[in-house]
């Protein structure tokens, strides 16, 4: 989306759960006995403060120890304290001080360092075994188990069976997990869950254990529904009704996926965008991974009331949508690609269509997270034209990647765009060939707001997301209504076109005018970005008195913002259905209210 800076993931503690059970005695023991964890206490843009600790969860007295690790390019080590560390290229060794390497069953050590950059540590080794406790030196782990079936399902309890993980010394046992947490761990390949509620959906997945220890990759999912029981029915109708989740929104914010639940809008919404996934070196990449799949939740935070592991095979807000599938089965989740701030990429993607597209379906589907996503979304600002940086691909980029994108993922994907709404002649949407790429998509995310801002800073002030045109808008085209039909023009059918909503408003400082059209000084302050802020803070610190172009604003003070209120929202819904658009998404869903009152509009009008 638009929005121009992402909320600085850095300023809390982030425990990369790199923690796990790893050899520390002889390979032939192959008995895991400690833990190495790593945090990011501050980090200031420019650079960061990273801390690894230690543990030992033995019961023996460990001697001393050793912690490896891999930075991505452009992120290194500048000094440390409390361990001696060195590297070799990406590769970075941290040894134990002489006073500091013994440790007795059950104590811990930390040491620390200020580093440049912005990657995570990868690859981790402690004493030359595996952090995770995936592996032991010389012993590969078992193989993933078969999917498990389900049979005799009641209202309180499942029967699940699974074909045989291989090892080369032996399979010990099996972790069944259900929405990812392990619920039991079993010799034989069976298993019955009871304890269950009626009427509700669960996920199961197994992994296998060998001989030493050592846990294999987790099966794929099945997913079961118990018997009885009643349940919130899901959204009606044929329209789409779809909502971004920042991966960032976890930090600052303190939005998690539970959220959607105690909201109400997961049984309001029918699709979600996870937003975002990085595009790099021409290929689909990891966003931040400890929020897509390492974080641990705790019972309150998770959707399932369950707290994570550290030995669970699949953490963070990938897992955290698992469990929002199986209790909503209705809602589709995609992986959302670009953004603002990561489009810069997609140049180098457009060189090579092909092997972008296959990048991204190995990612899309990786074996750890293949179940929890239904489609891809690319956020390409934008193809031929200009956003943060400028795109110099040609007009038939866009059309030629998402060729590649449907080719790769195949009919029963969802493959979708969010869309400039410039629709200003000779504007972006002009740019490139969204008529040819219709074809191969399922619908465009038209992004139809952030028309005017502070970034024009003496004004003049204007609603941010008209969507008609008015006497004295500053720019012709900046409309709901002329990007819609510039894209119908050039053939994209009405019903693979999406109104999108700002759940926020944007706003300037200075102005004396209460009507549109007056002149400002700057932006007016925001909670995370100047000239930004969230509806839900709005509706309350500056609520709307009236409304131009079917969006609302207020001058309160000497600020001035724009945003939509349910009643607008149930203006622009109803526009959508008789210009038979095929439904409405918005960005994204922090800014709503604790009761979703957006979400309610947008579901409730459409």
């Amino acid at each position: 989306m638009r929005f121009r800076n992402r909320v600085a993931a850095g300023l809390v503690t982030l425990l990369l759960p790199f923690a796990g059970l790893v050899a520390l005695a002889s390979p032939a023991e192959a008995a895991p006995s400690a833990t190495a964890s790593y945090a990011k206490p501050q980090d200031w843009g420019t650079g960061f403060e990273g801390k690894w600790t230690v543990k030992n969860t033995g019961t023996t007295t460990l001697t001393s120890w050793t912690v490896e690790w891999d930075f991505p390019s452009g992120t290194s080590v500048t000094s440390a304290w409390d361990a001696d560390v060195t590297s070799s290229g990406a590769h970075w060794t941290a040894k134990n001080k002489s006073w500091n390497g013994t440790l007795a069953p059950g104590a811990s050590v930390s040491f620390g360092f200020n580093g440049t950059g912005s990657g995570s540590p990868a690859g981790c080794k402690l004493n030359g075994g595996s952090c995770d406790g995936g592996s032991v030196p010389g012993d590969a782990p078992p193989s993933a188990p078969g999917t498990p079936t389900a049979s005799s399902v009641t209202d309180t309890s499942v029967r699940l069976s699974w074909s045989a993980a291989t090892d080369d010394k032996g399979v010990k046992n099996y972790d069944v997990l259900r929405d990812g947490a392990k619920v039991a761990t079993v010799t034989t390949t069976a298993y019955t869950d009871n304890g269950l509620t009626a009427g509700t959906d669960y996920s199961y997945t197994v992994r296998a254990r060998d001989t030493a220890d050592q846990s294999g990759p987790v099966s794929g999912a099945r997913a079961v529904r118990t018997t009885g029981g009643t349940t919130e029915p899901p959204p009606t109708g044929d329209k789409v009704k779809l909502g971004y989740f920042t991966e960032w929104g976890i930090y600052g914010r303190n939005y998690n996926v539970k959220n959607l639940v105690t909201s109400g809008s997961a049984a309001k919404i029918t699709h979600i965008n996870y937003a975002f996934g990085n595009v790099t070196n021409g290929r689909c990449a990891i966003g931040d991974s400890f929020a897509d799949h390492d974080k641990a939740f705790t019972a309150d935070q998770s959707v399932s009331g369950v707290a994570d592991t550290w030995d669970q095979p699949l953490r963070g807000n990938f897992n955290q949508l698992r469990q929002l599938k199986a209790r909503y089965p209705h809602i589709k989740v995609l992986w959302s690609f670009g953004g603002w701030t990561w489009s810069g990429g997609f140049g180098q993607a457009a060189a090579n269509p092909a092997a972008f597209a296959r990048s991204c379906h190995d990612l899309v589907e990786d074996p750890r997270w293949a179940d929890v996503f239904d489609g891809i979304d690319i956020d390409w600002e934008y193809p031929n034209a200009c956003g943060l940086s400028c795109d110099t691909s040609g007009a038939a980029a866009f059309k030629n990647l998402m060729a590649a994108l449907r080719a790769e993922f195949g009919a029963n994907y969802l493959v979708t765009a969010a869309t400039t709404a410039d629709g200003s002649s000779g504007g972006k949407i002009d740019a490139a060939d969204y008529g040819g790429a219709a074809a191969y998509v399922n619908w465009y995310n038209v992004m139809t707001y952030d028309f005017f801002g502070a970034w024009a800073a003496q004004g003049p002030t204007a609603p941010h997301s008209p969507l008609t045109s008015y006497s004295g808008i500053p720019q012709a085209g900046f409309t709901t209504a002329d990007a819609m039909a510039k894209y119908r023009a050039k053939g994209v059918p009405a019903n693979k076109l999406l109104i999108g909503i700002g759940f926020y408003g944007r706003g300037w400082s200075g102005v004396t005018q209460d009507a549109p059209g007056g002149t400002a000084t700057g932006a007016a302050p925001g909670t995370y970005e100047q000239g930004i802020e969230d509806y839900k803070v709005l509706k309350t610190s500056c609520p709307a008195t009236g409304t131009i172009a079917g969006t609302a604003y207020a001058r309160c003070g000497g600020n001035w913002w724009s945003y939509d209120t349910p009643a607008t929202i149930a203006t622009k819904m109803n526009w959508a259905k008789n210009q038979g658009l095929g439904g409405a998404f918005f960005w994204e869903f922090s800014g709503d209210t604790a009761n979703g009152e957006l979400v309610n509009a947008i579901s409730n009008n459409l």
